[in-house]
């Protein structure tokens, strides 16, 4: 069996690189990101285990937007390490003025599942997630796809 240490990095490709670098460059560092790239059409950070990088689209594509349920990407979530951090994440969306879908609240996915949902600038969705113990790999639990990212 190979045991994977977790995830290397996530890249986004945005229509609005300016506002994204502005919204990325704010949340990720409150994260314990690093910007460690920041060039004319993508920046990349790093930190917490894995990274994130968010390219310039293409210019055929620049009048596009993000849509959750096409072929491709459907959101990501990062994992915090307490409820009190997604609540931070919350209200720093909230003084960024993000788009909040839904949170910080539980969830169904797994006992203690405590998150907030949002969006970058050009919708594509975040959530940012806490979850007490193995969570869904808990002995006694079953795992609850039918929550409602929508």
């Amino acid at each position: 069996m190979i045991d994977i240490n977790g995830m290397a990095h996530v890249i986004l490709t945005v229509s609005q690189f300016e506002k994204a670098r502005a919204f990325y460059g704010r949340l990720m560092p409150a994260l314990g990101m690093k910007n460690v790239f920041d060039g004319s059409s993508m920046c990349y950070f790093v930190g917490a285990r894995t990274a994130l990088g968010i390219e310039a689209c293409a210019p055929e594509h620049a009048e596009e937007r993000f849509v959750q349920n096409r072929v491709g990407l459907h959101h990501i979530c990062l994992r915090a390490r307490s409820r009190q951090d997604v609540d931070a994440v919350a209200s720093l969306l909230s003084e960024m003025d993000a788009t909040i879908v839904r949170g910080a609240c539980e969830g169904d996915w797994a006992p203690g599942y405590y998150y907030v949902l949002f969006e970058d600038p050009d919708g594509i969705r975040l959530e940012v997630n806490f979850v007490p113990g193995e969570g869904v790999l808990a002995q006694d639990t079953s795992f609850n796809p039918g929550g409602d990212y929508k």
